[in-house]
């Protein structure tokens, strides 16, 4: 395997790439099992965040407020990857999300990748949790929870000592880069006469947006237009709107 790889860790709103948004980029290049440089980023998700997510992360509204959005940051963070193999802790997930912000901006992402926790899944069975911080606290790595780019540190000091361990002639292949595959079709963006649609039906009904319909897709206008109008969303509950569902054409 070699010792030369991005390691790229994300905070998101949520679990679903379909729906949710990346809200902190953390990124370490590695050469020659040392790192070389970092890349780091808090992203605008054009909403609020639920208040799960700011206890988890510790991250705040005010702290996004004056970050760039994803379609700013992007092309800053793939640079920085270039075509170096992609590292992580369940390293599918933090994949998704950037590959959808490309694909979304016309960009191409493919890449190999590392997974650690595929590996410890393989070679740790016997601990109660293969969770990074579970498995930082194992071997004694520094952790500072949920936060991007030391969970990116983290995970390539987590990935250096299962190599050690675990790397031997006979199991050498499960430290290989494999391809990483998740399909999905570009989204437009919404549209301007969507917007003000959208605008003039969340005013007619008094529900309150508490996300920028400017950096949401034509689906998501679409279908959170639907919801005010069918009564899913009421003046009295303004927040459900960060959180519903997009209705994007996945492939």
């Amino acid at each position: 395997m070699t010792d030369s790889y991005c390691v790229l860790d994300l905070e998101t709103t949520g679990l679903d790439p379909k729906r949710d948004r990346i809200i902190e980029i953390g990124a370490v290049r590695i050469r020659n099992g040392v790192i070389t440089d970092t890349f780091r980023s808090f992203v605008n998700p054009a909403g609020k965040l639920e208040d799960r997510i700011v206890a988890l992360t510790g991250i705040r509204d005010t702290d996004l407020a004056d970050a760039p959005y994803i379609e700013d940051v992007l092309d800053d963070l793939l640079a920085f990857l270039g075509d170096d193999v992609l590292v992580g802790h369940s390293v599918l997930f933090d994949f998704s999300f950037v590959k959808r912000a490309a694909v979304n901006r016309h960009r191409v992402f493919a890449k190999q990748a590392i997974d650690t926790l595929k590996i410890s899944r393989k070679y740790l069975q016997a601990l109660p949790s293969r969770a990074l911080g579970a498995l930082c606290e194992h071997y004694g790595i520094h952790y500072r929870p949920h936060r991007a780019l030391d969970d990116a540190i983290a995970t390539h000091e987590l990935l250096q000592r299962l190599k050690q361990e675990f790397e031997t002639g006979e199991t050498a292949a499960d430290f290989e880069p494999s391809e990483l595959v998740y399909q999905v079709k570009r989204e437009s963006p919404a549209s301007p006469r969507q917007i003000e649609r959208l605008h003039r039906v969340a005013g007619e009904h008094g529900v309150a947006l508490s996300m920028d319909p400017t950096h949401m897709t034509r689906n998501e206008v679409s279908r959170l237009t639907d919801l005010i109008l069918n009564g899913s969303l009421r003046a009295e509950n303004p927040d459900d709107v960060q959180s519903c569902p997009s209705s994007g054409n996945e492939g």
